[in-house]
């Protein structure tokens, strides 16, 4: 998602540091390609030219012209407006001060609405909530038990009823979500297109019925231009709340998720970046407009890493990497640790430079398959092995290969970089006591 921008945008920021001193004319064809980078990522027409505008009209207000840093101070202004364009802040989620608050899901066939349910149940769950799903979408064949299997995975109740009508199914799945003193309750409707007038005054019935805190539209981005229409469509209905963007893991462009918010005043709530449950992020406008002009996202591999190691293990492995003792079942336990992160392609992105630097084939092979290749060989070797690599000689790495499907080359490059790795931490570990007692001398 939105990969190409970054780096075309990042190329253009790259050719204004090589100028030193800016002028007039320089700033305008700065300004030109960033249209043209924002028009090739599927940024709506207008939003485009009012960016653009917006920039310039700030870049002339900062004398920039002749100045020393003026790259860096349009950087920042882009970066700002971006921001703003994006949303400026994330949006809080509301909670209802009667409990439970209740959430109305809403948006096209095949846009990932029913499985987005599931995907927001479980980060409800993830904050504490307890959350129930109401199967409501009685239009597509199988779409309750799709529902249905997706709540037992999360580990959240659904309601059904088949032979019965949306809004009865509605107005039950509240009562018994009161009576189970669940504190939210999702309701997953039947898409719909916005054409269809039948559908939408039911999807306005339920709406009436429920009265529901928040109306998330769900939107598929692979969808382009077309899903700041449906917004229109939707919010001119519904008063929606928030957006989800679904399918952003894919080759779509991503200039959608930049339009809606500035085309509909809708902001973008989430985005889910794959087909697992747990993979829907909150949106943070700041971070996004960061990550797009390749600046990256420390925050969020931040929030990963503290879902996803225990506070023990870390300390633990603190420990064992200052002495530079760390082995094959710390590097072991640490892929198993970077795989609950998601994608670790995603996870290079979001290091600050790392896209914009590094190729685009060069970040595709480093892959899943290529660290699975890694745990293999580890788990090809005996635990007195991993704990001690010292005691792998030829012989042993010759097993190790065959029992991995890999060859001895790999196996020895693996070895070698483990040493190479305790050898730095050492270094590293020295050099820290250095300047530790060099501060005390002082």
């Amino acid at each position: 998602m939105l990969d190409s921008l970054t780096k075309r945008l990042s190329g253009v920021f790259a050719g204004l540091r090589r100028k030193g001193r800016l002028t007039e004319s320089d700033v305008a064809e700065m300004l030109r390609e960033v249209r043209v980078a924002l028009l090739e990522a599927d940024v709506n027409f207008q939003v485009a030219k009012q960016f653009v505008a917006g920039v310039k009209g700030k870049a002339v207000g900062e004398e920039l012209y002749g100045s020393l840093n003026a790259d860096q101070t349009l950087i920042r202004i882009v970066r700002d407006d971006l921001t703003e364009l994006l949303g400026g802040t994330e949006t809080r989620f509301h909670w209802s001060s009667a409990p439970p608050t209740i959430i109305l899901m809403c948006g096209l066939q095949g846009s990932g609405k029913t499985t987005t349910t599931a995907k927001l149940a479980k980060w409800l769950l993830g904050q504490g909530k307890k959350p129930m799903l109401a199967a409501c979408d009685l239009q597509r064949p199988a779409a309750v038990k799709q529902l249905e299997v997706l709540g037992e995975q999360v580990g959240v109740p659904v309601f059904a009823e088949l032979g019965s009508d949306p809004v009865s199914v509605a107005r039950k799945a509240l009562d018994r979500c009161r009576y189970l003193m669940n504190d939210v309750l999702i309701v997953d409707t039947a898409g719909r297109l916005t054409i269809d007038e039948p559908l939408m005054q039911e999807l306005e019935s339920i709406k009436r019925a429920l009265n529901p805190t928040e109306v998330l539209l769900v939107l598929d981005a692979t969808t382009g231009q077309e899903a700041v229409n449906v917004a229109h469509a939707f919010h001119g209905r519904l008063e929606t709340t928030g957006a989800i963007f679904t399918k952003l893991d894919g080759d779509t462009r991503g200039g959608a998720v930049l339009s809606v918010r500035a085309a509909t005043g809708v902001p973008v709530r989430f985005i889910g970046l794959g087909e697992q449950t747990d993979a829907l992020d909150v949106f943070y406008p700041d971070r996004m407009a960061q990550r797009i002009l390749g600046m990256g996202d420390i925050l969020g591999i931040i929030e990963r890493a503290e879902i996803a190691i225990e506070k023990e293990d870390a300390e633990k492995l603190e420990g064992k990497l200052r002495q530079g003792h760390i082995d094959f079942n710390d590097m072991l336990s640490q892929i198993r640790t970077m795989r609950k992160m998601g994608p670790i392609q995603n996870l290079m992105k979001m290091i600050p430079g790392l896209a914009t630097m590094v190729p685009e084939e060069a970040l595709g092979a480093v892959n899943d398959k290529q660290v699975n290749r890694i745990e293999a060989i580890m788990l090809s070797m005996t635990p007195k092995e991993r704990s001690n690599p010292d005691i792998l000689n030829g012989s042993r790495r010759k097993r190790i290969a065959s029992g991995s499907g890999t060859s001895v080359e790999e196996v020895n490059n693996l070895v070698k970089q483990l040493y190479e790795m305790r050898r730095g931490m050492k270094q590293f570990a020295k050099l820290e006591k250095r300047m530790k007692k060099h501060g005390r001398r002082r």
